[in-house]
């Protein structure tokens, strides 16, 4: 297994893949931080249910990548992640805003730019008539150099002929639109898992079926139209949401609640 142009790759076999990538998690998350060392293999082997060889795969991946340093006597090594982005961390509560912000502190690049039909999942989350030709865009945008997000949108041609390529590929969707005369109203966004497809994986640099936090979402302007359809795709090792949360309610009705601060959202281009 070998390293190509800087991304990571994942070993062969399933439970291999699950004690990487759940090491690798670990790691990211500050369980194991650098310069501590990891328990050995046969720890490591009856805590995740495998085998020691199972654990050596993993092991091997993660030294590859150049985030362990396995030392002869003195175990395996946390190896400090040098030259990385420090990642992106938003508090769900004011997730929009901070998305805008992200879109002003960050850098893109357009990997493609097309006129055509939308899929049809698009079409229908849009409520568009079946005729109607979409722009659409696919950017990945970077921190400090390095990708943390695989943007596509879908965005009306009658609204989309308003910018060039160029200017997509060098201001923010939303001003851009705004820029068009679009009024936009509100927005109706979904966050979940995936995993990383082939095309994703090389424009991220991380290896196929890694994890990513993919939120969707639906723009709709002033008078109830899609204009925008965002599928966005994040790296889960740089990009996190968090939480605020309040405990309400009185005796047996007491419950954690999300605690809502700042504006509703804004624009929320990104």
């Amino acid at each position: 297994m070998k390293l190509v142009n800087g991304q990571t790759s994942l070993p062969e076999g399933g439970k291999a893949r699950r004690v990487y990538l759940l090491l690798k998690d670990e790691m990211s998350s500050g369980t194991y931080r650098p310069g501590s060392t990891l328990p050995g293999e046969q720890r490591l082997a009856e805590q995740f249910g495998v085998s020691r060889v199972t654990v050596r795969r993993a092991l091997d991946a993660l030294n590859t990548d150049g985030l362990i340093e396995r030392r002869a006597g003195s175990g395996t090594i946390v190896r400090e992640r040098n030259g990385t982005a420090a990642g992106m961390s938003v508090d769900f509560a004011t997730l929009m805003p901070q998305l805008v912000d992200m879109g002003q502190r960050t850098t893109a690049r357009l990997l493609s730019f097309s006129y055509g039909e939308a899929p049809q999942r698009v079409v229908d989350a849009m409520k568009l008539p079946e005729s109607v030709r979409v722009q659409t865009a696919v950017r990945v945008r970077l921190i400090d150099g390095q990708p943390f997000s695989h943007l596509t949108t879908y965005v009306p041609e009658e609204i989309a002929a308003n910018y060039t390529e160029a200017d997509l590929a060098t201001t923010p969707l939303f001003k851009l639109m705004e820029r068009s005369g679009v009024q936009v109203a509100d927005a109706q966004q979904s966050v979940s898992a995936a995993l990383a497809s082939p095309d994703v994986a090389e424009a991220l640099g991380v290896s196929v079926g890694s994890p990513l936090l993919s939120l969707r979402r639906v723009v709709r302007d002033v008078e109830g139209r899609g204009v925008e359809y965002l599928s966005a795709l994040y790296r889960s090792d740089l990009f996190r949401l968090e939480m605020s949360m309040a405990r309400v309610g009185e005796d047996d009705s007491r419950h954690w609640q999300p605690v809502i601060v700042g504006q509703n959202g804004g624009e929320g281009g990104i």
